[in-house]
Formats: C-alpha cells, structure tokens, sequence
C-alpha cells in the first residue's frame, strides 16, 4: 500500500503519466473531513468500500453454465 500526503488541490495520476488511467484529486479538507474527487472512464467502477463489499457478496446474477436450455419436445 502507498500512502502519501496531498493538499487541498494536489493530485494523484494513477497509470502511466502519459497516459493516466484515472486522476484522484483531494477536493477540499473541512476539520477531519477529506472530499477526494476521481476523474476516470465510465468503465472503471469506483465504489466505498462499504458498496465494494455488498456487491461482492452479492450472489452473481447469471453463473456460467447455469443457464438451461428451453425444453424441445421430440
């Protein structure tokens, strides 16, 4: 795990700088709260951990190889 310290402002490029995969951008520090913007794709899924843990305890909706074909009858 990398921990570093950010400013209001800073950020952190995730990925190749060239390139970056996303931005993380500490947005403003108000007492002990800490608002931390992400700017990535849409197709990176960002989630508290809280949500990361329900969805992963989720039972998946659709198993491979659990699907059934229609019955034919002969």
């Amino acid at each position: 795990m990398l921990v570093i310290t950010r400013r209001e402002g800073e950020e952190v490029v995730i990925g190749d700088p060239r390139n970056p995969i996303g931005v993380v951008r500490i947005a403003s520090i108000k007492g002990e709260r800490v608002r931390v913007a992400f700017d990535f794709p849409r197709e990176v899924s960002i989630h508290r951990r809280e949500i990361a843990d329900q969805i992963a305890d989720e039972e998946p909706a659709a198993i491979a190889g659990s699907i059934k074909p229609a019955y034919v009858e002969a």
